[in-house]
């Protein structure tokens, strides 16, 4: 029989056992447990790419669409550093919290999404969800009325109709399909001898993902600075199409009365963040559009701002995955001066919206002839000469920081435009801009 000897360096959760084999060779009895591995069973040593990160440090940060009903609020706690979701004792009291984007997930990478959260105490009629999730698709934690009713739920609509499958912690809750977490109950007596779960408490609940149409999805809490798996929503070999129709999916948060309750009830949105195991590369499809090389803008009075180029999402693929990649724009004329912007969620006139290709999800506006309000999130300046004229190149780094977004409670989809000011009336521009669709 081969010796062994205890192996102290192996990563928290991992066997430490080092068998040495009768030639003299050293095999290593290490099964990573899963919190030291991804979903896709690798040892979580790479450096993970943040697609998105959502705190509340002075203000409700604007990274979440909401829609409220029977006088449900949400309002910023800035003695907590969160925003309070709260409904009251009527039926239909709800608020539901979305980000305005959905997330790139990427075949053969492990995606995982993570949100902290104070449920508010259960009562009849009270439901509240957290989760990486929408309308449609996607995996959260449940709790209605009582602490027995907490779950984990897989909502899909691969078959054409929406099915939620819930598994409550011990079982027995949702009907015949419902056998319990199957890794981790939190009762003692699971992987990581926790003892307790309280759904009073504040938690921080991730979701992890290897997709790929019929990966294994994995849901569990961050306890004591470790992952705790506790239930596996396995896959392959065992259906016959996808589990869930995509897995770009948003964050999500919900708390609603499904009937009236016994007075009024706050679950707290904390942080959130969503991420890339390993990286990842764009590999969308590539588009482009901009001014005719035989049309430069006009800009006709000085220190006007025009949007020379505007971008949005359809408004029937408000879901789409759209990452502006590089701009540029170029100043006509001698002697004058130009500054370009980057505005996000203005509004502009004139010109029509057209669409970017039947393959496309972004329709287009390269004849407007105004804009106001929106945000300028990248800003810059740039001279002519009768020598040459100066070229800005701007959104070349920070992947994913423009990615076009949507208000999905009310199917608004967000205006990126490309803006150009003179120091000189009746000068002209050219402007153009690049991006990549990553769910074609």
């Amino acid at each position: 029989m081969p010796a062994s000897v205890t192996h102290g360096t192996l990563p928290t959760g991992a066997a430490k056992q080092i068998n040495a084999t009768e030639d003299g060779r050293l095999e290593v009895d290490a099964d990573f447990s899963d919190a030291s591995v991804d979903a896709f069973g690798r040892l979580r040593i790479s450096s993970p790419l943040t697609l998105f990160d959502s705190s509340h440090r002075f203000a409700d940060n604007g990274l979440w669409c909401t829609d409220t009903s029977v006088s449900g609020t949400y309002v910023f706690n800035g003695s907590q550093g969160c925003v309070d979701l709260s409904v009251t004792a009527g039926n239909g009291s709800e608020v539901l919290r979305e980000t305005r984007r959905v997330f790139a997930y990427q075949p053969g990478k492990s995606l995982l999404s993570m949100n902290s959260f104070a449920f508010a105490t259960p009562k009849a009629n009270l439901r509240q969800r957290v989760g990486y999730f929408d309308l449609n698709q996607g995996y959260f934690l449940e709790l209605n009325a009582d602490a027995d009713s907490v779950c984990f739920v897989r909502r899909s609509s691969s078959t054409g109709v929406t099915v939620e499958t819930r598994i409550s912690r011990f079982g027995g809750v949702y009907g015949a399909e419902d056998t319990g977490w199957n890794t981790d109950k939190l009762d003692g007596m699971g992987p990581s001898r926790v003892a307790n779960l309280d759904v009073d408490a504040a938690q921080i609940m991730f979701v992890d993902l290897e997709w790929l149409g019929v990966g294994t999805v994995r849901m569990g809490f961050v306890i004591n600075g470790r992952f705790v798996v506790c239930h596996q929503f396995h896959h392959a070999n065992l259906i016959s199409t996808t589990h869930i129709g995509t897995a770009c999916l948003p964050l999500r948060y919900e708390i609603t009365n499904t009937g009236n309750t016994s007075g009024t009830s706050t679950m707290k949105q904390i942080c959130s963040t969503v991420l890339s195991e390993g990286g990842y590369e764009l590999r969308g499809q590539q588009k482009t559009i901009g001014t005719s090389i035989t049309s430069a803008y006009p800009l006709a009075v000085a220190g006007t701002r025009y949007p020379i180029v505007s971008i949005r999402l359809k408004s029937t693929e408000l879901n789409s995955i759209v990452v502006p990649t590089s701009a540029s724009v170029l100043g006509l004329g001698n002697g004058h001066h130009y500054k370009w912007e980057v505005v996000l969620d203005g509004d502009i006139a004139g010109g029509t919206w057209v669409s970017a290709g039947g393959d496309s999800s972004v329709e287009y506006n390269i004849l407007s002839t105004s804009l106001s309000n929106g945000t300028a999130v990248a800003s810059g300046f740039f001279s002519s000469s009768n020598q040459s004229t100066a070229m800005a190149n701007i959104l070349k780094a920070e992947l994913f920081k423009l990615q076009l977004e949507r208000d999905v409670f009310t199917s608004e989809a967000q205006v990126l435009s490309i803006a150009i000011s003179s120091d000189t009336s009746s000068t002209s521009a050219y402007g153009r801009i690049d991006w990549e669709e990553i769910t074609r």
